[in-house]
């Protein structure tokens, strides 16, 4: 049963351009519309999921400005890797929970493309960011003498503002290229959000090359930032196995399985979600695909840094502390 918010007028949604082509003014979300008798749970649900990231990754963010023992590098990408989940996940889920709370998934054509085009160039800094966290990682474990020296603040700093910057271009092209292809009778999109692959369906004609644009793109952000961390990863593991003590090994490996966690979690979904072919068998698999890397991973995200890491609990006990004594 279609949820009551999908019953839109669509003859008044469409313009003509000259070329007889159909132009949507806006588009329609149908998210969860299949299951609306459930769009009241699902909002509390989510709303409670958003909450969990706002407050996990803030802390997260806090106590690396404030404990002075967790601002060093690897601290500091970390709180950038929070600060980019909170970006990520406000593009989104925001807007999903106005949708289910007012049963409308109206969205413009200026807001779909502007949703898209940042959901795409935080996805790609979270690429790059990951990428260069697990070089840090690969630096202080196989080069640890080296490590102040090649890490230091200015090159953090460099390597912060480059993951975030380096795909911009990239993404901005990505949006224009699929927003101005001719789109069909339905503005209706099939996702709880504005993206690629559901927008590719309502294309109309030979989109053959637009498909085949987005998976090079894919390629290179998702692919190649992943291959940078497998190569970092097997050095890094090759490096621990040589340690003389069981001790200095899990030491090691503790520093590093919780961002191979959060790697594996991110690349996992993503890459099924944009490297697969297209298909319209398994749309409820895509969406919930995308409620994993948009939604889960980020919530998972500050639990992971944080219940795994000594240094983390440690911080989290002196700021409640300290909370607690004033």
């Amino acid at each position: 049963m279609q949820s009551k918010y999908v019953n839109l007028q669509r003859a008044n949604k469409f313009k003509i351009t000259d070329t007889n082509l159909t132009v949507p003014i806006e588009f329609v979300l149908l998210g969860f519309s299949d299951i609306p008798q459930l769009h009241w749970f699902l909002f509390g649900i989510f709303l409670f999921i958003y909450m969990i990231i706002l407050l996990g990754n803030g802390i997260i963010i806090l106590i690396t400005k404030v404990e002075p023992t967790l601002q060093t590098p690897m601290y500091f990408f970390i709180s950038n890797f929070s600060f980019l989940e909170i970006c990520y996940v406000s593009v989104t889920l925001p807007r999903m929970l106005m949708d289910l709370f007012t049963l409308k998934g109206n969205i413009s054509f200026l807001a779909c493309a502007t949703q898209m085009c940042l959901f795409l160039i935080l996805g790609a800094t979270e690429c790059f960011l990951l990428a260069v966290m697990s070089y840090d990682r690969y630096v202080a474990i196989c080069n640890p003498l080296l490590y102040p020296v090649v890490m230091s603040s200015k090159v953090c700093t460099q390597l912060v503002v480059g993951s975030w910057v380096i795909g911009v271009p990239i993404q901005v092209g990505q949006t224009y290229q699929i927003l101005s292809l001719p789109f069909c009778e339905s503005n209706q999109i099939n996702h709880f959000f504005c993206d690629i692959p559901p927008l590719l369906k309502l294309a109309c004609g030979n989109i053959f090359v637009n498909e085949l644009v987005v998976f090079i793109f894919a390629v290179l952000i998702v692919t190649i930032p992943f291959m940078l961390i497998l190569a970092s990863y097997s050095r890094i593991i090759s490096t621990i196995l040589k340690l003389p003590s069981n001790t200095g090994r899990t030491k090691a490996f503790s520093t590093c399985s919780s961002h191979l966690i959060v790697v594996f979690l991110f690349y996992g979904s993503a890459s099924i979600t944009y490297l697969k072919p297209k298909s319209n068998k398994f749309e409820g698999t895509d969406k919930l695909l995308s409620l994993f890397y948009t939604i889960l991973t980020p919530m998972f995200n500050p639990l992971i840094y944080s219940l795994r890491n000594k240094d983390v609990t440690g911080a989290l006990k002196k700021l409640f502390t300290r909370l607690l004594a004033l």
